[in-house]
């Protein structure tokens, strides 16, 4: 499977059991893949979807690898550690990569 469908089966996943993002405001989480570019997460009004390229202003962007954010979306990923190491570079606000990462744990 690849990131790209990964990372839909979670949106899907998402938006057919939206409790945990009803309250979360209107956010862009862009991810600039090594391998294939850029891709964002769009939380809009209770609903999430995916956009490729960047036709939104992020708040937040994760710089990785497909095999690391295919990780990251099995929430393999220890991103303390992939940070402190390199292998995940963020862009913006902090907090925002820590909030992606407890919401693909709520989902798995």
């Amino acid at each position: 499977m690849t990131v790209k469908a990964e990372l839909q089966a979670l949106v899907e996943k998402m938006n057919a059991n939206p409790t945990h993002i009803e309250s979360e405001k209107d956010r862009v989480f862009q991810v600039n893949l090594e391998e294939s570019g850029s891709l964002q997460l769009v939380l809009k009004a209770g609903r999430v979807s995916v956009a490729e390229g960047n036709p939104h202003e992020p708040e937040v962007t994760l710089f990785l690898t497909e095999k690391n954010f295919s990780k990251l979306l099995k929430d393999d990923l220890n991103s303390t550690m992939a940070f402190m190491t390199g292998s995940l570079k963020v862009e913006g606000k902090l907090g925002l990569a820590l909030k992606l990462q407890e919401l693909v744990k709520l989902y798995q």
